[in-house]
């Protein structure tokens, strides 16, 4: 899997450069740096990748909106759309309160001091498509509700 999202951004480098699209082709050329380099460094997991560099884009147009520069901030919004289309479905809500519910079921936890115990095997089945954030504020409401 690792190859093919690689794959799939160099061809659509390709369409978008016989578009003239350069902006996109920038954008794709900044993403499939980020997985070479990943790669190159032993990394094999692209979703990984993927997030990170989204993160960085939104946080950048935060910073530029901040500041005042709505065009760059633009542009930053647009590069983070761009990387969530290589990125795997989020879950639904139900779907990340079943992985969470048989989580602590199998942990035997039984309260918020418990998070820990459920947070790891939660991570490990959501593998990406949900985040982080999402998860801890799953598992915390179903370990008050217990």
């Amino acid at each position: 899997m690792a190859s093919s999202t690689l794959e799939q951004i160099q061809a659509d480098i390709r369409t978008a450069m016989k578009a003239g699209e350069r902006e996109r082709v920038n954008a794709l050329r900044l993403i499939a740096d980020a997985l070479q380099k990943d790669t190159k460094a032993g990394g094999s997991d692209e979703v990984a990748v993927l997030r990170r560099e989204r993160k960085r884009r939104v946080e950048a147009a935060e910073a530029y909106r901040g500041g005042g520069d709505e065009q760059r901030a633009a542009v930053e919004e647009s590069e983070a759309e761009l990387i969530s289309g290589y990125l795997p479905a989020e879950l639904s809500d139900s779907e990340l309160a079943a992985i969470v519910d048989e989580a602590i079921s199998g942990s035997g936890a039984e309260g918020p001091q418990d998070m820990g115990k459920v947070m790891g095997p939660v991570m490990g089945k959501v593998a990406g498509r949900a985040d982080g954030k999402r998860v801890s504020a799953a598992v915390r409401e179903r370990l008050a509700g217990s």
